[in-house]
């Protein structure tokens, strides 16, 4: 628990997204009611759908032909999976991303909600859902993600998401998208759950940590030289 909580204190995401998250807690405090109430639900559980969509959706897109696009999907997301323990590749490293994404969507809420209930009640909304009930379910999802890769004593919690979530990256990259215990849900909903005889046909231990690449692909070559990684990944074809 220590060890994870000291790798999330040192995320620039987070650390970036927590004094919106205290204001956005003292407005939940000072206009509290029913609406503020719903507003955190709803936050949470549209984050969870977030999380998924941007896992599977973005970050598992197909590799771009642009070496410079590619590197920068890479450095969001192959390369964590090419070198999983690796507490570099956990996260991106664009660290105001999530605020410039939580802005937009705040925005687009109040825009949407300005009509009915004014702009001052649906600017709250917004700002509540997204900034408290939003950036509290990403922060639960990166301590699972993180928890997940660290190498420290688990009890039932930490091994059930790391048995759950490490499926992902060394049986099956195209199924368990979720990240976030408890939300497996989602990815039966999606129809990506994670199916020992559909892993069992897609798996190729050659490329399998690098989500179905040729190891020795030339944009990852050079992906790896861009951020000064001169390892080969675990399993990967070697000359």
């Amino acid at each position: 628990m220590i060890a994870t909580l000291r790798v999330l204190m040192h995320m620039g995401s987070l650390q970036r997204l927590l004094p919106f998250w205290l204001a956005a807690l003292g407005c939940f405090v000072v206009f509290f009611s029913p609406w503020m109430i719903l507003a955190v639900v709803y936050g949470v559980i549209m984050q969870f759908f977030v999380e998924y969509a941007m896992h599977r959706f973005l970050l598992h897109r197909e590799p771009p032909t642009d070496q410079g696009l590619f590197n920068a999907l890479y450095r969001s997301h192959i390369g964590h999976h090419e070198f999983p323990s690796d507490a570099e590749f956990f996260t991106g490293d664009d660290h105001w991303y999530p605020v410039r994404f939580g802005l937009i969507s705040v925005a687009l809420h109040t825009v949407i909600l300005w009509p009915f209930v004014g702009l001052a009640a649906a600017a709250l909304f917004g700002f509540v859902t997204l900034f408290l009930g939003s950036v509290s379910a990403f922060a639960f999802y990166e301590f699972c993600h993180t928890l997940a890769h660290l190498n420290v004593k688990k009890g039932w919690f930490g091994q059930r998401i790391t048995r759950t979530h490490l499926a992902h990256h060394f049986q099956d990259h195209e199924a368990t998208f979720h990240v976030s215990f408890g939300m497996g849900w989602i990815d039966r909903l999606m129809g990506t759950p994670h199916d020992p005889e559909a892993a069992r046909a897609r798996y190729d231990r050659e490329t399998i940590l690098s989500m179905g690449m040729d190891p020795e692909d030339l944009r990852l070559v050079t992906a790896r030289k861009a951020y000064g990684v001169a390892k080969m990944p675990r399993n990967a074809k070697r000359a």
